[in-house]
C-alpha cells in the first residue's frame, strides 16, 4: 500500500527468458551484497531473482488459461516441496507497493479500488506465512511520506486500513491460529478512527502467540530512529546523566529498546513488490543484516508462487553477519 512512486515506471534491467524448474517464466537477475541466515548455514551463491508480474486477472476463461493455471499449480507444489524447512526466515518484512499503478493499468474505477484489492491480499500473505512457519511479519501499509497525498485519497486509504485490521482481528480462524496484531509507527499522527481501530485490533489479538503481525502505519524509518534517540536521551537525562555521559556510553543495544519494533527480532527477509529496488526507509535500523527480494508483481497481483520464490531465494543465501 506504500506505493511511494506511483508516477514512475519500475526500474528495469535486461530481461531474459528462462525456465525455472522446467516451467517457462520471465526473470531478471540483479546484483546485491552478500548477507548472513539466522542459523549461520553456508548456502549457495548469492543472487536476487526478480519475479515477473502475474497475468492480468479476469482474463477470458480459455483452454490456454486452464493449462497455464494447471502449470502454475504444479509449479507451486514443486516449489513448496523443494523448500528446506530448516532454512526459512523467522521474520519477513513486506513493502506492499504498487496498488495505485495496478488500478491505473487495469482500468479500475478508482485508485481506492487498487488499495482495496491490495488489502484483500493481506490475509493470503498471512496464511502463507503461517503455512511455512514464519513467526513474525511486518507489513508496511502507510508511510509518513504518504501523509502528503491528496486528502480524499488519504482518507479513503485510512478507512481501508482500519477496516482491514478490524477484519483480520475479528476473524475467528486467525485468532484460533494465534495471530497477534501490533501497530508500529507514529500512531499519534493518525486519524482518530484509524488509531482506534489499530488499538482495538491489538487488544482483540493480544493473546496470540503463533504469528506476530506488525502493521506499520504512519511509519518512516528515519522518524523511528529520531524518536528512538529522543527516547534514549530522555531516559538517560531522567536517570541523572549529563549529555557527555550519554555520548560516552552510547551503544547500538541501548537504542534498540526505543525503536517502534522493540521486542521483535530483526527481519531475516524483506520483500518489495512492484519492481522498485529500494527500501524507501523501511526498517532502516533493523535491516542491517536482512536479505532482500524484489519482484515485479504489483502487490494486488502478488501470488503464492511469488512468495515461494522469495523463500527459495532466501534459503539459497549465505548469511555471515559480517563474519
Amino acid at each position: 500500500m506504500v506505493d511511494d512512486c506511483a508516477a514512475e515506471e519500475p526500474a528495469r534491467t535486461d530481461t531474459v527468458r528462462m525456465a525455472v524448474d522446467g516451467v517457462p517464466c520471465v526473470g531478471q537477475a540483479v546484483g546485491a551484497a552478500r548477507a548472513p541466515g539466522h542459523d549461520g548455514r553456508r548456502r549457495g551463491p548469492l543472487h536476487l531473482l526478480r519475479t515477473p508480474r502475474a497475468p492480468v486477472q479476469g482474463a477470458p476463461y480459455t483452454r490456454r488459461a486452464v493449462v497455464r493455471n494447471l502449470l502454475y499449480r504444479l509449479y507451486e507444489r514443486r516449489l513448496a516441496a523443494s523448500l528446506p524447512s530448516d532454512a526459512m526466515p523467522r521474520h519477513v518484512g513486506v513493502i506492499l507497493d504498487g496498488n495505485r499503478r495496478y488500478a491505473r493499468e487495469r482500468g479500475l474505477s478508482t485508485i481506492a479500488d487498487g488499495h482495496r484489492m491490495g488489502a484483500d491480499k493481506i490475509q493470503h500473505m498471512l496464511d502463507w506465512c503461517h503455512e511455512f512457519g514464519v513467526d513474525y511479519v511486518t507489513l508496511w501499509l502507510l508511510s509518513t511520506e504518504n501523509f502528503s497525498r491528496d486528502a480524499d485519497e488519504l482518507a479513503e486509504l485510512a478507512t481501508i486500513i482500519a477496516d482491514t485490521v478490524t477484519t483480520l482481528a475479528e476473524d475467528e480462524r486467525n485468532r484460533a491460529r494465534g495471530f497477534r496484531i501490533t501497530p508500529v509507527g507514529a500512531l499519534d499522527a493518525l486519524p482518530d478512527r484509524l488509531r482506534l481501530a489499530l488499538k482495538r485490533a491489538a487488544d482483540r489479538t493480544s493473546d496470540g502467540t503463533a504469528l506476530y503481525v506488525q502493521v506499520a502505519v504512519g511509519y518512516g524509518g528515519r522518524q523511528e530512529i529520531i524518536d528512538a534517540v529522543r527516547g534514549l536521551l530522555q531516559e538517560r537525562l531522567d536517570a541523572g546523566q549529563d549529555l557527555q555521559q550519554v555520548i560516552d556510553g552510547l551503544r547500538p543495544e541501548l537504542l534498540a529498546p526505543h525503536l517502534y519494533t522493540t521486542g521483535t527480532p530483526d527481519p531475516d527477509l524483506i520483500i518489495r513488490t512492484s519492481g522498485e529496488i529500494r527500501l524507501s526507509g523501511f526498517l532502516l535500523w533493523q535491516s542491517a543484516h536482512s536479505e532482500f527480494h524484489f519482484t515485479d508483481a504489483y502487490w494486488p497481483a502478488f501470488r503464492k508462487i511469488d512468495f515461494l520464490r522469495a523463500l527459495r531465494d532466501f534459503a539459497g543465501r549465505q548469511r555471515r553477519y559480517g563474519r
